[in-house]
């Protein structure tokens, strides 16, 4: 049981975008051989680390073990009490800081709230709607009194850390909602189904179309790692590649040592270029998060080009390679402020911005240059401008598409993406593994 159990939570975190091999799973049995399940936050500890191979999978691993091991099984054995009441308990959970309190209570306010529907199949818990009515944010200013009741006078500045400490328990205590409404569904609906479709992806799997304002901040904090490991990957396939055609006459003259058996080939050794990238970048609408990743990703990789130019357009294209800094957010937002991406109207041109570009940056594409082209294709029924790109590519060394669509909404609606497609490959990347593996496949060194 407890084997099975122990498998289908590894498969759950691969299903996840956590890669966990083998190996690592014979020593997440020796844990739980080790500890038991009798302390569950020490299980919780021990399997992380055996599993884990980063700080950044953590919150995959939390939701995922709170689904197969979870805290407690079934309703709360109390009868549940009304919303009052529960405000009342809960404040003062949150004033003594008591986790096992404020974990009873998250399941009991889930089971009192938090059900929806009556009929099998369409019945279950939402957090959502237990946080909607219960309203935990509310009891911030009570917990703040009671806790400065206690003492006769305190500094502003420690009342203010007070504020954030509560703020910061109340964020867990809907954390602790959110586990125990998923850990219902799952008794419901099935723990595999519920780990597969409940649990948030890792970072490097968030969709870029999707993401929400947080998940685009912790996109841009991986860009440093994933730049490091890319930047690793790149110098190892260019020094591989500095190997050029065996030299025969070398290889036969070595052969004289050993007998006339060429052991030891001799190779024309090829001088390794750096290549010139350029980028041009859609920076419109729901593509802004992916063209934003990118350009970060690609300037912190700059080091193993020899230039890099970064052009940024809605319907006008312009030079925006200055602009873009890890340090300084969200650089699509500082090219929509500062550079001239729009021209009378707010919509896609991709037609127009092509032909600004060859007409008036043409000359940053040559023999050694790759280009990569950022955006969905969806030029709003105008244009597409195919000639523009044919000359574009007709300069470059290699030219390539990086739509973060799926290719089944490549031909709906305003997309141009087949026709772009029959003159540059074009390649789907919808988050950042993809987009990591297509830079370190498509890119030349």
């Amino acid at each position: 049981m407890i084997a099975e159990r122990l498998t289908a939570f590894v498969h759950a975190l691969r299903a996840n975008g956590l890669r966990v091999g083998p190996s690592e799973t014979v020593d997440a049995a020796a844990v739980v051989e080790v500890l038991g399940l009798a302390h569950r936050e020490r299980l919780r500890e021990g399997l992380a680390a055996a599993l884990l191979r980063g700080e950044r999978q953590r919150a995959v691993f939390d939701a995922t073990f709170d689904l197969y091991f979870p805290l407690r099984v079934g309703p709360p054995d109390e009868p549940t009490a009304e919303v009052t009441e529960l405000r009342d308990r809960l404040a003062a959970a949150l004033a003594a800081n008591d986790q096992a309190a404020m974990a009873a209570l998250a399941a009991e306010a889930v089971q009192a709230l938090g059900r929806y529907g009556n009929s099998p199949g369409s019945n279950g818990y939402s957090a959502s709607q237990t946080l909607d009515r219960l309203r935990p944010q509310i009891l911030l200013a009570r917990v703040l009194a009671a806790l400065r009741a206690d003492r006769d006078s305190a500094p502003d500045f420690t009342e203010r850390l007070e504020a954030d400490e509560i703020r910061r328990r109340i964020q867990a205590f809907r954390g602790m909602v959110g586990t125990d409404a998923r850990r219902r569904i799952a008794e419901l609906r099935g723990t595999d189904r519920i780990a597969r479709r409940a649990v948030a992806p890792t970072v490097d799997q968030i969709d870029f179309l999707y993401a929400g304002r947080d998940q685009l901040a912790e996109l841009r904090r991986a860009v440093r790692p994933l730049s490091r490991k890319l930047a690793t990957r790149l110098a190892a396939r260019r020094r591989r590649t500095s190997h050029g055609e065996i030299d025969l006459r070398r290889t036969l003259r070595r052969s004289l040592s050993t007998g006339g058996v060429p052991l030891r080939p001799a190779y024309r050794h090829r001088r390794p270029q750096r290549p010139e990238l350029v980028l041009l970048c859609d920076i419109s609408g729901s593509v802004a998060g992916f063209a934003d990743f990118t350009m970060l990703l690609v300037q912190a990789l700059r080091a193993e080009f020899s230039r890099v130019r970064v052009f940024g357009f809605v319907n006008r294209m312009a030079e925006v390679t200055e602009l873009i800094s890890p340090a300084l957010g969200s650089s699509a937002q500082r090219i929509l402020t500062e550079a001239p991406v729009m021209g009378l109207h707010t919509n896609s041109d991709y037609g127009t911005a092509l032909g600004e570009f060859a007409d008036r940056w043409l000359d940053a594409v040559g023999p050694r240059t790759s280009v990569l082209i950022l955006g969905d294709a969806r030029t709003n029924r105008r244009d597409p401008n195919l000639p523009a790109l044919r000359l574009i590519a007709a300069r470059a060394r290699r030219v390539f598409w990086l739509n973060p669509e799926p290719p089944s909404l490549w031909d709906g609606g305003d997309s141009a993406a087949t026709p772009y497609a029959s003159v540059v490959p074009m390649h789907p990347c919808r988050n950042a593994r993809q987009l990591g593996a297509l830079i370190e496949r498509l890119l030349p060194v």
